[in-house]
């Protein structure tokens, strides 16, 4: 017997559901979790329907192709092949020396207490946590499940900079809801510290149960592939996938928010100002005698 969930069905939800995003923030998979919000099956049978309706939108125009976010297939780089034109790169350099003497600023954590960096379980969610990291000034990492030894040493290396310059690093991590999810967060820990980084916070922010519990999000089996799964007493798998973008982006700013200080940064602003009117003064003698 067929169910309610044909392609027509979810391809009428799912265009009202990306309808409320913009381009690049969803991965196909976070639209699948909306659609089992809604009432679809969370199944691997289910997420191809959406897969391959989706698919079929797209070359019929219904939806853009630049709907959803692909990061794990993403190119590095461009090939570059376009004429240079001299005129166009002068007003071009204009342009940009004028934007450079106005926008002189202090960095935002450089007065900080704290130095804080996000870790997140999967590449595919950069895209929803790309624009708060970026509006804040703070480093976005993809672990891609637990982090290899190179991406830690890579950590370990800003980090111990941080401690040296008085900072106390805090990495802020969102995961999945499981046993791996829950683990990882000691796994990086430890894992620092055997690198010489001892003083250091991880806070796991997602998911945690109540969260899981609160959002009523749609529990799956755990992987039996999963070797903690045995000795772990949780609700069931919850992807980080299946919350809501926009909640996780404020889940991202209200992590960030408490560790900022803001009378700190006030205080840094007013600095800023008082060293804008010299750069540009200076600035403007320098190119005035070239």
């Amino acid at each position: 017997m067929k169910d309610l969930f044909t392609k027509q069905w979810i391809t009428d939800n799912a265009l009202q559901i990306i309808s409320r995003y913009e381009p690049g923030v969803l991965t196909l998979r976070a639209l699948h979790y909306q659609l089992v919000s809604i009432g679809m099956t969370n199944s691997i049978n289910h997420y191809k329907r959406v897969v391959n309706a989706m698919i079929e939108a797209r070359w019929a125009g219904l939806v853009s192709f630049n709907t959803f976010s692909d990061l794990d297939r993403s190119m590095i780089g461009i090939t570059k092949y376009e004429e240079t034109v001299l005129e166009d790169e002068l007003e071009r350099a204009q342009v940009q020396v004028k934007l450079w003497m106005k926008t002189y600023h202090k960095n935002r954590w450089e007065n900080q207490d704290i130095y804080p960096e996000v870790f997140i379980e999967k590449k595919a969610l950069q895209g929803v946590f790309s624009s708060v990291c970026r509006h804040w000034d703070v480093a976005l990492g993809a672990c891609k499940g637990y982090p290899s030894l190179t991406f830690l040493y890579e950590a370990s290396i800003r980090l111990k900079a941080a401690l040296r310059d008085g900072k106390q690093p805090v990495i802020l991590y969102f995961g999945d809801y499981d046993p791996s999810g829950e683990d990882i967060p000691r796994a990086i820990q430890e894992n620092l510290s055997k690198l010489g980084v001892d003083d250091i916070e991880v806070r796991r922010i997602a998911l945690m149960k109540d969260q899981v519990t609160a959002w009523h999000l749609p529990p799956a089996p755990v992987k039996a592939s999963d070797s903690r799964s045995a000795s772990w007493d949780g609700l069931g798998q919850v992807e980080l996938d299946a919350v809501e973008p926009g909640r996780l982006q404020r889940l991202c700013l209200d992590a960030i928010l408490d560790v900022f200080d803001e009378d700190a940064y006030n205080d840094l602003l007013s600095q800023e100002e008082v060293e804008k009117e010299e750069f540009i003064r200076v600035m403007k003698e320098f190119a005035a005698n070239l």
